[in-house]
């Protein structure tokens, strides 16, 4: 993870990280274990040519294995992809925790113990679908808690072949995740963002404009963090936010997945 004494950009979370709602539909993925981690597979269809590509899912604190979760996934793998959810909270989702009365005055170290947990295990893991894709391209998308992740693995890509990486209203981020960041990024963004609120994202631009970085910053307006993984689909402005934010990242990772002869798609303008 990044340094502790980095400036702050995105914050720990909050109430805002328990809101949403449970999304309808039924997955098609399935959980098997990788380096005895439970791990959310959905696959490509199988008349999906091209390179294998591979996305690491990093999901928010209701873990990868939720139903929106799982459908979110299964709409990346129907665009191709292998999409991989590594369960970093080992079960331990926070909304079992929200009944405790004394929960607020927990939570702090609840995260404490979640991200000082995933560490070695996330290792491994990663170390682990390699052995299995082998030389495949990588992307990883974040999702809340799942941010830091996703820029660490974009700072050190020696060790996963990422391509690419997308976030979606992250929290747990430090200048220095974007200062290290090797890859291209995805930033999809809340208008209403307690956790990443528009100054830090205006900071985190400067820096991976002054580092000539590849990067795309999209800010939906009239939505709320978490959004892209719980948004209210009945409402229209939020459903398609949702939807688009969606689009967008599996279309930013085909841009850097697939032969330019084939990903490339002619505008017609």
């Amino acid at each position: 993870m990044s340094s502790k004494t980095s400036p702050v950009l995105a914050g720990a979370p909050g109430s805002c990280c328990i809101k949403g709602v449970q999304h309808e539909g039924t997955p098609v993925g399935k959980v098997i274990k990788i380096a005895d981690v439970e791990t959310y597979v959905s696959e490509p269809p199988a008349d999906t040519t091209g390179p294998k590509k591979i996305i690491f899912y990093l999901a928010d604190v209701f873990g990868p294995l939720s139903n929106n979760a799982k459908l979110l996934q299964d709409y990346f793998a129907s665009h191709g992809f292998y999409v991989l959810g590594l369960d970093y909270f080992f079960g331990d989702y926070l909304d079992a925790h929200l009944q405790d009365p004394d929960w607020e005055s927990k939570q702090g170290a609840w995260f404490d113990l979640c991200i000082k947990r995933a560490q070695e295990p996330t290792k491994k893991w990663l170390k682990a679908v390699r052995e299995i894709y082998g030389d495949a391209k990588y992307c990883a998308v974040g999702y809340c808690f799942g941010a830091p992740f996703t820029l660490d693995l974009g700072a050190n890509v020696a060790d996963t072949n990422l391509v690419a990486t997308a976030i979606a209203h992250p929290a747990f981020l430090t200048e220095d995740h974007f200062e290290k960041l090797k890859k291209p990024i995805l930033l999809s963004c809340a208008e209403h963002d307690p956790l990443f609120e528009a100054p830090a994202r205006h900071r985190a631009e400067d820096i991976l404009a002054k580092n000539h970085s590849s990067y795309l910053v999209q800010v939906f307006s009239g939505v709320e963090h978490g959004f892209a993984t719980r948004g209210d689909v009945s409402v229209e402005h939020i459903r398609w936010a949702k939807e688009e934010s969606a689009r967008s990242i599996i279309e930013w990772f085909k841009r850097f997945t697939e032969p330019s002869s084939s990903g490339a798609q002619k505008s017609g303008l």
